[in-house]
């Protein structure tokens, strides 16, 4: 029988399947080091630094080559391989996978919690419409620095976007400096009004007259006939828009009403409040509060060479960076 991938610590001879010792001694060493308490990353430095030759014939490990071997269930033997590692011993590694995954992606998912802030998915990049997101600059360093960039800033390791970089604390700013605005002009809240809900389109109304018709006449086979219903859902959801301002312009209300004005962060009336921030690279950034009221902020974050990427607190030219 022929095989086209060996596994480690076997060889063919003469069409048979044998083992090959000193393969097969690795393979043993593996899973004894692992199910004792040893990660897929230490085993994989120590038999890289002593020189251990993989199945390539390469002294080259890492955590992928390391854990093929774990979860290969050949080790165990069947009708073609000896059997290499003993079933409780199999069953051990294989345990400690599952319990090593599952720790793993718990800590990633609290991780990704922990990232997440009052201002994810609440800043956009008012050139290209993609959200900002939070990047690390020099991490693990003394010079370590979080910024808010656009999620187009680096993409596949090209500069794309060039819009502004924000610090947290540049954006608690402009959120105070909108807000107070819009407390000394509160008139602007009064001025919201309900939208009217928009006329039956020429095209609908053709289009219900049509399906009325073909059902009339009982010609429900007719392929004509989920085409027009899927446009008519169409244009339905398209206009099917929440007219929602006036009880937005209550809430703005109430939560404004007592606060004369605004010295420090909240973050509660930030949730509360505030709809969207986008930022453009001319100089300025809307934000949109809740029921429709723009406010819109001049920002000076323009570098002494003329470059734009920089937040005004922090004129330092800024490189490639790690994404949180």
């Amino acid at each position: 029988m022929m095989q086209r991938h060996m596994p480690m610590g076997y060889k063919m001879v003469n069409g048979a399947i044998e083992i090959q010792e000193d393969h097969a001694k690795t393979v043993i060493s593996i899973f004894k080091d692992y199910i004792t308490g040893k990660s897929m990353f230490a085993i994989a430095k120590d038999l890289t630094e002593k020189g251990v030759l993989n199945a390539n014939k390469k002294p080259n490990w890492n955590h992928g080559s390391v854990g093929k071997i774990l979860k290969n269930i050949k080790y165990q033997g069947d009708e073609c391989y000896t059997r290499l590692i003993d079933e409780a011993t199999f069953i051990k590694a294989q345990e400690r996978r599952s319990s090593v995954e599952k720790k793993l992606s718990r800590t990633q998912k609290v991780q990704a919690l922990r990232n997440q802030t009052v201002f994810s998915g609440m800043i956009r990049c008012g050139e290209c419409g993609e959200n900002y997101k939070k990047y690390i600059e020099h991490a693990g360093k003394p010079s370590e620095k979080v910024k808010w960039k656009c999620k187009h800033y680096i993409y596949q390791n090209r500069v794309l976007c060039i819009n502004h970089f924000f610090t947290d604390d540049d954006l608690k700013e402009i959120f105070i400096e909108a807000t107070s605005q819009l407390l000394r002009q509160r008139w602007l809240i009064e001025k919201i009004k309900p939208q009217e809900p928009p006329k039956m389109s020429m095209d609908l109304r053709e289009i219900e007259n049509r399906i009325k018709e073909l059902e009339q006449e009982d010609d429900y086979s007719n392929p004509e006939l989920p085409e027009l219903i899927m446009r008519r859902a169409q244009l339905y959801y398209a206009g099917a828009k929440v007219y929602d301002q006036p009880r937005n312009a209550e809430k703005l209300k109430e939560a404004l009403a007592d606060i004369s004005s605004l010295n420090e962060f909240d973050e509660e009336l930030f949730k509360a409040i505030i709809k969207q921030m986008t930022i453009y690279k001319d100089t300025k950034i809307a934000v949109e509060f809740i029921g429709g009221i723009v406010i819109e902020r001049p920002i000076e974050t323009q570098r002494k060479d003329g470059k734009y990427g920089s937040s005004k607190k922090d004129g330092s030219n800024h490189t490639a960076s790690n994404e949180i």
